[in-house]
């Protein structure tokens, strides 16, 4: 080994560009910008840039709209009707009030409630209609949010020791009455005659008048004591059935043993899923299928990327070729024209996201604002159930919605950032 020989490494050869350099970026938005001779695939790109943002926003809208209304029915209904309906076997339920305080004690459960409940029909001179009458005590009446919080006009004060009733603000205004006023029902089986069974009619006072903000029911349901309400459908001491309100009503299954344990007698025992299942599995249905068909928006939305990156692709070949002959890579071309399809894509998902957002957040008071300006009533309450629009966003489905929109941009990017890519120089400036 010489002393005299010096060891050299050879130089590290660099080739092309760290990937997303600055002048990819530079070359990106340039020709996201329209140029007068470019001004149809600026069109193509406007027209995909308010596909993706209209896409998005409906998305999350409709998707919001569906979750709060089936949030506001789901509260309302179970709000009112109990989570569980118990019922006699074998004999009647006389003993009701021993069973109620049995059951209320059980852990997870909040009120247990005897009631009595028929139909009837309530009159006033001014019109009359069918309602379903259900007697139950002023403390558990009370202990109903949605109808002791919604009191609108009157009071529940000794609702058990008058004749009152509560009765809601849609059946009081069809029947034009105000808390005061007459109300007479009429029932179909009343005394026993020997020339049969005759109506029961009876004129009760209207106590107290409530709005749950759920159509079907404010316009239906009738609250009568308990005591009185026995007498009127001729109940020998017992009840219907117990309402049981649950603290969480995905636990009905786990309390279902302790709660028929606790009643100490044969009882049938209904879940609100086995008397809702049809409704709510309808509700389900029309969600996923709604989803499936706005999801097309943005597909479609992503499509017009795609063709109008493949033309300027084409329209920019000239460029492409100089850029290869200059060094440019494969990559660093792919990569150009992918910011440029994905800038469309990213900044089109966001501007819809803040879109949906904002329309969410107001859609009571758009909807009344269209409805004025129409001069006509949109999503009434007879057909939608609700007295009004609501909307609940959900974040994980938010975000969903968001990655969704983003990933069929990035793919839509794809070929035509590989067909830039594999441009050859040569034959791109032959024809030039």
């Amino acid at each position: 080994m010489s002393e005299g020989r010096v060891e050299t490494s050879a130089p590290t050869e660099t080739t092309g560009t760290r990937p997303f350099a600055p002048f990819e970026w530079m070359l990106s938005l340039r020709y996201l910008r329209a140029r007068r001779k470019e001004g149809f695939i600026s069109v193509i790109a406007g027209f995909s840039f308010l596909g993706i943002v209209l896409g998005v926003a409906t998305l999350i809208i409709v998707m919001a709209v569906m979750n709060g209304f089936r949030q506001e029915l789901l509260s309302k209904i179970l709000g009112l009707n109990g989570h569980v309906l118990m019922q006699p076997l074998e004999s009647p339920l006389t003993d009701y009030q021993a069973v109620a305080e049995r059951i209320s004690k059980l852990n997870g459960v909040r009120l247990a409630v005897p009631l009595v409940e028929g139909q009837a029909l309530a009159s006033s001179p001014f019109g009359a209609s069918g309602v379903l009458v259900r007697g139950m005590s002023e403390q558990n009446l009370r202990g109903l949010p949605s109808v002791s919080h919604h009191i609108i006009s009157g009071t529940l004060e000794n609702f058990d020791r008058g004749q009152g009733l509560a009765i809601g603000k849609r059946l009081a205004d069809q029947l034009s009455l105000r808390v005061g006023d007459n109300i007479t029902l009429v029932a179909p089986r009343g005394a026993v005659t020997p020339m049969g069974t005759s109506p029961r009619i009876k004129v009760y006072k209207v106590a107290a008048i409530f709005e749950i903000g759920m159509s079907e029911y404010d316009s239906a349901f009738v609250f009568m004591p308990l005591p009185e309400a026995q007498a009127y459908f001729n109940r020998n001491s017992d009840v219907n059935a117990v309402e049981i309100y649950v603290d969480n009503p995905d636990d009905v299954e786990e309390l279902r043993g302790a709660i028929q344990a606790a009643a100490q007698r044969p009882v049938y025992l209904v879940d609100w899923r086995r008397r809702n299942a049809t409704f709510f599995n309808a509700l389900q249905v029309e969600r996923n299928v709604m989803f499936l068909i706005l999801t097309l928006i943005v597909l479609v939305a992503a499509l017009n990327i795609v063709s109008g990156l493949i033309m300027l692709v084409k329209d920019k070949g000239h460029d492409i070729a100089i850029l290869r002959t200059m060094g440019a890579t494969q990559g660093a071309i792919m990569r150009v024209f992918l910011i440029t399809g994905a800038a469309i894509g990213v900044v089109g998902t966001f501007v819809g996201l803040v879109l949906g957002v904002v329309v969410c957040l107001n859609i009571e008071t758009i909807r009344q604002f269209i409805s004025w300006l129409t001069a006509t009533e949109l999503f009434s309450p007879e057909l939608y159930y609700l007295s009004r629009l609501p909307a609940q966003m959900n974040i994980s489905e938010t975000t969903s919605v968001v990655v969704m929109a983003l990933v069929l941009s990035l793919l839509a990017t794809l070929y035509p950032s590989w067909r830039a890519a594999r441009l050859d120089p040569v034959e791109a400036l032959r024809y030039e």
